[in-house]
């Protein structure tokens, strides 16, 4: 499917998979709660651990996180570019729902320059939830073809290649820079 196609899925608070730096992700509108709810459903992911949100720029990101809390350090840290992706924890805004925190107080984002994403939040005017495009017990899906084999010839997908990172991403506390995934 073209980018304006899955744009127009997004925009209608239907699930797609893109692209990222390494693997395809399964992506949504984050401040559509049925829309969280179905990619929940699809990927039998329990409300509780929380989703990350990814995008390009800290623009897209910002309704969500509670900077208050952050030092001029640690919001350098979030803004870094880095050789490999980085999902950050981070405060979240008290107004957050808990379909995207889950059972937590903070929010995972990633800020990413890979083009379909980019281009995806531009196109849609929000950030995109990330979680990787599989189903439980399978691996992530690195081709629109893997996508399809796992979640049928018609599920919506952007059909553009995944970045050149190896390993899903890294996932640091902010504050505290605790590593709770290897990237």
């Amino acid at each position: 499917m073209t980018l304006q196609q899955i744009a127009a899925y997004l925009l209608q608070d239907q699930v797609v998979a893109y692209p990222t730096e390494a693997v395809f992700g399964l992506g949504c509108n984050p401040r559509s709660e049925s829309a969280v709810k179905k990619l929940l459903d699809l990927k039998q992911r329990p409300l509780e651990k929380g989703l990350i949100l990814i995008a390009p720029t800290l623009d897209f990101l910002l309704p969500f996180i509670d900077i208050c809390d952050l030092n001029e350090t640690q919001l350098a840290r979030l803004k870094a570019h880095y050789d490999r992706p980085i999902t950050w924890v981070v405060p979240a805004k008290s107004n957050v729902p808990a379909f995207l925190t889950g059972k937590f107080n903070r929010i995972a984002v990633r800020l990413t320059d890979h083009p379909a994403v980019q281009e995806l939040c531009e196109a849609t005017g929000f950030a995109l939830t990330s979680t990787s495009a599989n189903l439980t017990g399978e691996p992530p899906c690195r081709t629109a073809e893997e996508v399809r084999s796992q979640f049928g010839e018609d599920f919506p997908v952007l059909d553009l290649a995944v970045g050149k990172a190896k390993n899903p991403s890294e996932i640091r506390d902010l504050i505290t820079n605790q590593l709770f995934r290897q990237g």
